[in-house]
Parts: C-alpha cells; sequence; structure tokens
C-alpha cells in the first residue's frame, strides 16, 4: 500500500508520524472520509471546503485545494483502486510538548486510499440494530461540531456501548435530551409521510450525506423537516435509517424494544442517493473528458 505523507508517495512501511506529533499527542487535527465511485471520488470538492472549515475553526492551515485533489487521486492511483475508501488527515503538526499551536512549524498531512468493501448486504434488506447511549455528545458551547476533529473520544465511548450491546451504532442525545447522531453517521426517521432527521441547532457534524438526501429527497417533493427530536419521537416513526459516506443509507430494523420495517421511503431515497452518484460521475467525466 502506498501513502502519501507530507509532499510525497510512500510506501506504507515507510509512513512515520513523529511522537511528538500534535494530532496523536493532543488530538489536535481534523480528517475527511470520502468514498470513490469507479475512480471518481463523490463531492470532493464538498468534503475539501468541508476540511477547509475544520481547519479554519481550529486555527490550521490546510492545503491548497489543487494540491489536496491531486494527492487523493494520486493516491487511489498508485494503489490500483477504483472503488475505494479515501481518508485525508491533517494534524498541528510535530513540535515541542505543550498546547501552543505555534510550537508547531508545519501541518502533517496524510492521505490513506483502501479498497472499499461495501457493507453485508442484510443491513440494507433486512436493518440494523441501534442503541440510545448514555454518552452525551459534545457541548455545542465546548466544541463546535462543524469540527471534524481527530479527538474522536466523545463518539468512541458511544460506540463501546453500542458494541457492549451487540448493536451496530450508537445515537447520541445532547445535553438537553435531544437525538444528536451517531457515532459515524447522521439519523434520519419518517413519521406521516414526512422526513425528519435533527437539525444543527441539536449540534450535529452536518453530513455531506445528509446534505444530499436532504436535497434529492425535497427535490422528490418530499416534505422535510429538520428539528428537535427526541428519542419518543423516533419511537413513533414508521422508518428510521442513518446516513453516512460510506454506508450511503442505512436502515435500522431496531432502536431499543422498538422494531422497524426497512419501507418504501427508505427505500426509495437510496435510489434517489444512488441516482445522485450516478449523475455526479457523468459530470466528473465531462469535466475530466
Amino acid at each position: 500500500m502506498y501513502i502519501f505523507l507530507n509532499d510525497k508517495l510512500v510506501e506504507e512501511a515507510a509512513a512515520c508520524v513523529s511522537v511528538f506529533d500534535h494530532g496523536f499527542l493532543y488530538g489536535d487535527g481534523i480528517y475527511e472520509t470520502m468514498r470513490s465511485y469507479n475512480g471518481v471520488v463523490f463531492m470532493l470538492d464538498r468534503h475539501i471546503e468541508r476540511l477547509g472549515l475544520s481547519a479554519s475553526l481550529i486555527r490550521l492551515a490546510p492545503p491548497e485545494e489543487g494540491f489536496l485533489k491531486s494527492a487523493v487521486y494520486e493516491t487511489i492511483k498508485s494503489n490500483g483502486l477504483s472503488d475505494a475508501y479515501v481518508r485525508i488527515t491533517v494534524s498541528r503538526g510535530k513540535g515541542a510538548i505543550g498546547l501552543d499551536p505555534g510550537l508547531c512549524s508545519r501541518p502533517t498531512f496524510v492521505v490513506i486510499a483502501k479498497e472499499f468493501v461495501e457493507y453485508p448486504p442484510q443491513y440494507y434488506r433486512e436493518g440494523t440494530e441501534v442503541m440510545l447511549a448514555k454518552t452525551q455528545r459534545n457541548l455545542v458551547e465546548a466544541l463546535d461540531p462543524r469540527i471534524k476533529s481527530l479527538n474522536f473520544l466523545n463518539n468512541i465511548l458511544a460506540k463501546a456501548e453500542a458494541i457492549d450491546r451487540g448493536a451496530y451504532e450508537a445515537i447520541m442525545l445532547n445535553k438537553d435530551g435531544f437525538i444528536a447522531e451517531g457515532t459515524v453517521s447522521n439519523v434520519f426517521f419518517v413519521r406521516d409521510g414526512r422526513l425528519c432527521t435533527p437539525s444543527p441547532e441539536a449540534g450535529i457534524l452536518e453530513g455531506i450525506t445528509r446534505e444530499v438526501v436532504i436535497g434529492a429527497a425535497k427535490a422528490d417533493g418530499i416534505n422535510v423537516v429538520e428539528g428537535l427530536f427526541v428519542p419518543e419521537d423516533v419511537f413513533l416513526a414508521e422508518e428510521v435509517f442513518l446516513t453516512n459516506t460510506t454506508g450511503e443509507i442505512v436502515p435500522v430494523s431496531q432502536l431499543e424494544n422498538r422494531t422497524y420495517a426497512v419501507g418504501a421511503m427508505t427505500r426509495h431515497l437510496h435510489d434517489l442517493y444512488r441516482a445522485e452518484v450516478a449523475r455526479y460521475l457523468e459530470w466528473a467525466k465531462r469535466v475530466d473528458s
């Protein structure tokens, strides 16, 4: 495997980061995960835009856009990949021990690309089990949820709860008891013909897959409601699903003791999402030709 490290491709064994890197020492950095279809990274521009927002919010200067795109595609190509999982990581960089960002003279930049492994078909056919985590979502006042941070301990603790329960995913609430998000996903549910999802006010990271789903649903005439919802709202729903870059739209068959069917709207929205992917791939081909 080849890794893009700082300014060049290196073999995996040579892809080493200093123990004094502030990403390792303090979780001081940001990242983005993406998915390529047939060699094209879906919504690459939006991912780079969001990486830039995360960087600005932690006072970090990311590489410029053209370099980022080139590094991503070089990494995919060097590993002989077509359908790939891609991750960009930017840390504060190597520096003396201490919290002062000025201790680091240069950010560390890494791109990893590996073969994408499809989720088990039964996830989409039968749905997945999720649970409500006791671990609360970080306070908005403490850590801006728009930052896709390397400090992922909040989500890891919630994920550990899900693993202990044998669940696929954990849904976290905010301090006021409203549904926020999963550990690596956004939450949607269908109730009375409306598509509902927690709003940014709930303290969520606004996923790019979430954005595409909302846009496709509205274009299709579906009533989309972004708001503040309590668990009881989801328990009363007819359908529930999760979204993220790698899984796209993953149906939920059980939340705590409540069971759900993998319903018509969930399937329809997944079809719409795949249609958006296909349109993007066609657009990318025209741009490159």
